[in-house]
């Protein structure tokens, strides 16, 4: 009977996930007729184009919410430090939150340069320009949250901007030096992000899990380690957030996140230590004092992606609405506030409904999280942005979060190879040794800090030398066991492959279906 009620109960769900999509999506319209219909002299196709043109830039909204917010909320999700619902519940709120407060009252409306507006000469074509890009990235948003794979939003509507302006004005429309650019990103973000929150990771084992005491160490490092991570968020949120009501410099937002974070350091001094000495001396234990810092930054991550990323919704459909209303073409368009305020419902909406599927992905699917790896992927994720942002490099959020993942996870493939070799150095120094006495010593060289492992491994090394073994020989069951070990895939590799699938193909995709939908528009039009 269980067996088939859960089936049911399944397609109950997504019925009314989808009976809720589409009325949100009607209410949209229907606000936008009102709106249309409110603006005196405009036609009826102007109307209608405003109409459906809302309702798409809801669509664009929900899906994005649905596949981006993932790249803040999987690692707390995946590590224990939220729940599945509390997650959806705060990022919705903060990404609402900062698409209205901070989404800035101008939105840029070609993104990243793509195209030249000035080669359009005719108003219309440019909003059918704006809603073929609008609805095709719509689109591609939802078929990857379908497939579960977690892709850049922004490199979306990019890709979309680009194919609609070759099919309304040629070739020589685009930018092709800012393309360029985008496609090395898709080597330099993930790469970054990796690598970043690799060290991290590193730092906190050797200076923390690797101790003898870890709790003696967490109550040392841990306060400097949220100092740091505030440090970084601050100056994040003074950059990608308040930067959209009020411009801030980069040294200015580094000086202001440094005595925060001071502030901080002093105030969560010692009741992290106290915290930390209260704790089990053990890895689990340490993970503990990670929860709430990861909880705060998922927030805040959140409230600087709702601020940023609802343009890549509303800054098409702004730009439609400024083209319908005024017959004029802006690069840059004002944009009412019942337009971002749409956005804002519009990503509540899509996390709501169909956030958990990719917040899974990314928490769940490719490595096995902790609160110490989510820390790392966090730290990762803000840092690169900081300074990409400040280098001019294009690249994209969920890129650098899902190559964090990637780094955490394959530091701890390397980690555990390396200690299977020490162990493998370790058992051949004790051949012919009691087992009792070598499983005695393992145990020891397990709980010994490094220093004290170099140590050991040095005289196991030359105990096998001596004998002339060199850790050659082994039973027949240890060595199938070391074999196994240096074998372990700790990254899901099917998962990676069918991620990074969806990053080299969101680009061309998108254009192709913006050009084909700008096609459909003009044949019909015409």
């Amino acid at each position: 009977m269980k067996k088939k009620s859960r089936p049911f109960a399944e397609r109950h769900l997504e019925s009314l996930q989808l009976a809720t999509a589409v009325a949100f999506l009607l209410l949209v319209g229907l606000y936008a007729s009102l709106t249309g219909a409110a603006d005196a002299g405009l036609s009826r196709t102007a109307v209608w184009l405003l109409i459906v043109a809302a309702a798409v830039g809801a669509y664009m909204a929900m899906n994005i919410g649905a596949n981006d917010v993932a790249n803040n909320m999987g690692p707390a999700v995946g590590s224990g430090a939220m729940t599945m619902g509390w997650a959806i519940l705060v990022a919705a709120v903060f990404e609402a939150l900062g698409a209205i407060v901070a989404g800035g009252d101008v939105v840029g409306t070609i993104k990243g340069g793509i195209i030249d507006p000035a080669d359009i000469s005719d108003p219309t074509v440019f909003a059918w320009v704006m809603f073929a890009a609008l609805l095709a990235g719509a689109l591609w948003l939802n078929l990857a949250t379908a497939l579960g794979a977690p892709v850049s939003t922004t490199h979306s509507i990019i890709g979309a901007v680009m194919g609609a302006g070759i099919a309304a004005g040629g070739w020589g429309l685009v930018n092709w030096s800012t393309i360029g650019a985008i496609v090395a990103s898709w080597v330099i973000s993930p790469l970054a992000g990796a690598l970043i929150a690799a060290a991290f990771l590193y730092v906190i084992k050797r200076s923390v899990t690797y101790r003898t005491e870890k709790t003696e160490a967490a109550a040392r490092v841990v306060p400097v380690l949220i100092a740091v991570m505030v440090w970084a968020y601050t100056t994040y949120m003074l950059l990608k957030g308040v930067s959209q009501l009020v411009k801030i410099g980069i040294f200015p937002a580094l000086a202001m996140g440094a005595v925060v974070a001071i502030v901080v350091w002093a105030f969560i001094r010692q009741p992290i230590a106290r915290a930390a000495l209260r704790q089990e001396n053990s890895k689990d234990g340490v993970n503990h004092l990670f929860t709430w810092p990861l909880v705060c930054s998922a927030a805040l991550l959140s409230f600087a992606h709702g601020a940023n990323d609802v343009a890549n919704a509303v800054g098409p459909l702004a730009a439609i609405y400024e083209a319908v209303k005024t017959g004029v073409i802006a690069t840059k368009a004002g944009t009412p506030l019942w337009i971002m305020v749409l956005g804002a419902l519009g990503l509540a909406v899509g996390l709501a409904l169909y956030g958990a599927r990719l917040i899974r992905t990314v928490g769940k699917e490719i490595t096995e999280l902790d609160q110490m790896r989510a820390y790392s992927i966090a730290m990762a994720a803000t840092v690169t942005v900081i300074v990409a942002s400040q280098l001019g490099m294009p690249v994209s959020t969920t890129h650098i979060s899902i190559g964090a993942v990637f780094g955490v996870g394959f530091l701890r493939e390397l980690l555990k190879v390396n200690y299977a070799k020490m162990e493998a150095t370790v058992r051949a120094g004790h051949q012919g040794v009691d087992r009792e006495e070598v499983e005695a010593y393992m145990q020891r060289f397990e709980a010994a800090e490094v220093q004290e492992k170099k140590q050991m491994l040095a005289e196991m090394k030359q105990r096998a030398k001596v004998r002339g073994l060199d850790g050659a020989v082994f039973a027949k069951g240890e060595r199938k066991a070391f074999k196994k070990a240096y074998k372990k895939e700790i990254v899901k590799r099917s998962v990676v492959m069918r991620i990074i699938a969806a990053w080299i193909i969101t680009v061309p995709a998108t254009a192709v279906i913006a050009a084909l939908l700008f096609h459909m528009v003009a044949a019909v039009l015409g």
